[in-house]
């Protein structure tokens, strides 16, 4: 009998634990990704778009409706990230707190359109700490009695991104300063070349909405060929076709796939916002450093061409001075 009453008790113990878990949603895999850092096993974190899926063209689901109706917190950028968000939080009828976690950045406008800030914040690690306070005070609001917890969960990562700021500024900066010019798809690494020193050219605007423009290719056209940009990069959520022929018609690589607007799935090297500001980084400067190295090695091969040819005239000139002495 008591055996009986000890396994009900652990029974009802675990559902009252799993209910008193919170259900906490983020419209984009790198905003699920920084909350699961500060919540732990805490709580559960759910993202809207899906790995892979590109939150600038994402339709809702009738799934989306109903994680965000059954929600407690609702994690969005904001910044014009989310075109639909707004809609599908009214719609499924939610009574969770939705939090902008870009709250208190700065944000870089649009080149192209007036009064359009630019989304990508998250580019920029340094705003990433931003990101991570906004979610720790959120949940320390929520959830107070595990302040302790989210307070130290923030200690340590806010460490691992101030870490990772520097890593990242000291690789761009190993690149030739002529080299540095990165060549995207759309225009989601503003901040990152704002923050890393690194010039940016993208076909697309902010959007993946907007359709590349003629005037577009030929810009980046002439960017390639007038600076001898040795490559190009893919995005992980933007079909690569466009920049496959770019880089056919200027005859140069692709120098890898970036990730901007998702993460990777678990098995890729940009499984979590840290890993993909540090995969990005080291795809960056391995393509931009290694023809700049080629460079180098041509540029040292015409040194030596020059020295032989030069030591050929003068003894050439040598020669003839020492015949028409001897001829006097």
């Amino acid at each position: 009998m008591i055996k009986y009453l000890t396994i009900a008790f652990v029974l009802i113990l675990n559902v009252s634990l799993a209910q008193e878990k919170l259900n906490i949603v983020a419209s984009a895999s790198m905003i699920s990704d920084m909350a699961e850092q500060i919540i732990g096993p805490l709580h559960d974190v759910e993202m809207i778009v899906a790995i892979g899926g590109d939150p600038h063209l994402h339709e809702p689901t009738p799934s989306n409706a109903r994680m965000v109706a059954g929600a407690d917190l609702v994690l969005i950028n904001g910044l014009t990230f989310e075109g639909w968000i707004t809609e599908l939080i009214e719609n499924s009828g939610t009574s969770a707190k939705v939090l902008t976690v870009t709250q208190g950045i700065q944000p870089l406008t649009s080149q192209t359109y007036k009064n359009s800030a630019d989304p990508h914040a998250w580019m920029d690690v340094s705003n990433a700490t931003i990101y991570a306070d906004n979610i720790a005070q959120a949940m320390i609001q929520l959830d107070p009695k595990n302040t302790a917890t989210y307070e130290k969960r923030l200690a340590n990562y806010k460490a691992e991104l101030v870490a990772l700021d520097k890593e990242i500024e000291a690789t761009i900066q190993s690149i030739p300063q002529q080299q540095r010019i990165l060549i995207t798809s759309h225009d989601a690494f503003q901040y990152y070349g704002k923050r890393y020193g690194i010039r940016l050219e993208a076909i697309m605007g902010i959007s993946t909405e907007a359709q590349a423009q003629t005037a577009d290719i030929k810009r980046v056209n002439k960017v390639i060929r007038e600076q001898g940009v040795p490559a190009i990069f893919i995005e992980s959520t933007i079909n690569p076709k466009m920049m496959q022929q770019l880089a056919q018609d200027n005859k140069i690589s692709i120098g890898g796939k970036l990730y901007a607007d998702s993460l990777g799935d678990k098995d890729s090297p940009a499984s979590t916002y840290v890993d993909m500001l540090r995969y990005n980084t080291q795809t960056i400067a391995a393509a931009l450093k290694q023809t700049a190295e080629i460079d180098d090695s041509a540029h040292k091969n015409t040194t030596n061409y020059s020295f032989i040819i030069g030591l050929g005239v003068v003894l050439l000139l040598g020669l003839g001075l020492a015949i028409y002495l001897s001829n006097r």
